[in-house]
C-alpha cells in the first residue's frame, strides 16, 4: 500500500526540479564568489529550497493523489450505494476512536490492485482512499483492519513526520547537488560553465533525491508497524491479522498467476522487501502484531 509514499516522493522531486530552474533562471540565492562556494550560504539556501519544497508537496499531496489516481470521493450527505455507506461509517468510526475531530475525505478509486492509502497535510484535512480491487478481493473484517491501519496513520500524524525527515533529505540533495555540479563545471571551458552548471544541478538533485528517498523509504518501513499496531486498538488485534493474512493470501494468489505465465522465462516472482521497499514484509509484519 505504497501510493501515499510514491505521490509524496513524486510530488517532491517534481517541486524541487521546478524550484531549482525557477531559482536558476532569475539568479536568486547566489552561493559562488571570487572564492568559489560558499558554503554556509549555499546551506542556508538549501534548507530553506529543501524544506519549502516539501511542504509544498504536503501541501499538495491530497489534490495530487485525488487527481493522479482518479478518486471519486463519496459525499456522506449525499446519495450513496450501501458498500459505500459502509466504508463512510467505518472511516468515520476509527477517525473519532483515534480522536480525530474532523472526517477524513473518503474515496473509491477504479483498479484491480489490492490497495488503500491515507494521505493529506494534517489531521484535520486528510484523505482515505481504497481500491475497487481491494473491496472485491476483501471481506468485511479484512477491510475494516485495512482501513483501521490507515486512519492509524492519519492519527500517529505520518505525513507531518515524514515531511518534516524530507525536508532534512532534500537540505542534503540540494547542499550536495550543487557541489557537485560546481566541481563538474570547472572541467569544461569558461564560457561553457554556467550552461554545464545549471544541467548538472538538475541532473545530480534528481539522482541524489532517488538515493535519499532510501531514508525515506526507511523511514516508512518503521512506521507501518506503528500503523498496525494503531490498526489493531482501533479494530482490534483480530481483524488486523486477518488484513494482513488476507493481503498475503492475494499478494501470493497473483505471484503464482504471473510465475505460470512467465514461466518459460524462468523468472521468480518471489520478492521481499529490500532497500526501495516502503513497507516490511508482511510475515515479519503478522509475527510482530501477532506477539504484541
Amino acid at each position: 500500500m505504497a501510493k501515499r509514499i510514491f505521490y509524496f516522493l513524486l510530488t517532491n522531486i517534481l517541486v524541487l526540479t521546478t524550484i531549482t530552474i525557477i531559482f536558476s533562471l532569475t539568479g536568486a540565492g547566489n552561493y559562488i564568489d571570487e572564492n568559489g562556494i560558499d558554503f554556509g550560504a549555499l546551506l542556508i539556501f538549501s534548507a530553506i529550497i529543501g524544506f519549502s519544497g516539501s511542504f509544498i508537496s504536503l501541501l499538495m499531496s491530497r489534490w495530487m493523489a485525488k487527481k493522479m489516481m482518479n478518486v471519486q470521493v463519496i459525499d456522506p450527505n449525499g446519495p450513496m450505494s450501501t458498500q459505500e455507506r459502509q466504508i463512510v461509517e467505518m472511516v468515520h468510526r476509527m477517525s473519532r476512536a483515534a480522536g480525530i475531530t474532523k472526517m477524513p475525505e473518503v474515496g473509491i478509486y477504479h483498479s484491480p490492485e489490492v490497495n488503500a492509502f491515507a494521505t493529506g497535510p494534517s489531521k484535520n484535512r486528510s484523505l482515505v482512499a481504497v481500491s475497487s480491487g481491494l473491496l472485491q478481493e476483501m471481506d468485511d473484517a479484512a477491510i475494516e483492519g485495512v482501513i483501521a491501519h490507515e486512519v492509524a496513520h492519519i492519527a500517529n500524524g505520518d505525513m507531518v513526520t515524514m515531511t518534516l525527515l524530507q525536508g532534512v533529505v532534500n537540505t542534503f540533495v540540494i547542499f550536495l547537488a550543487r557541489i557537485a555540479a560546481f566541481i563538474a563545471s570547472r572541467f569544461v571551458k569558461e564560457e561553457m560553465a554556467p550552461i554545464v552548471h545549471f544541467i548538472a544541478v538538475i541532473v545530480f538533485q534528481i539522482v541524489f533525491s532517488i538515493l535519499g528517498s532510501l531514508v525515506v523509504f526507511a523511514f516508512s518501513r518503521y512506521r507501518e508497524y506503528h500503523a498496525d499496531r494503531g490498526g489493531a486498538d482501533l479494530a482490534g488485534k483480530d481483524k488486523m491479522v486477518h488484513a494482513l493474512r488476507s493481503l498475503q493470501a492475494y499478494t501470493h494468489r497473483i505471484r503464482d498467476e504471473q510465475d505460470s505465465a512467465i514461466a518459460t522465462f524462468k523468472i521468480s516472482g518471489k520478492r521481499k522487501s529490500s532497500l526501495f521497499s516502503t513497507h516490511p514484509d508482511l510475515n515479519e509484519r503478522i509475527r510482530r502484531l501477532e506477539a504484541k
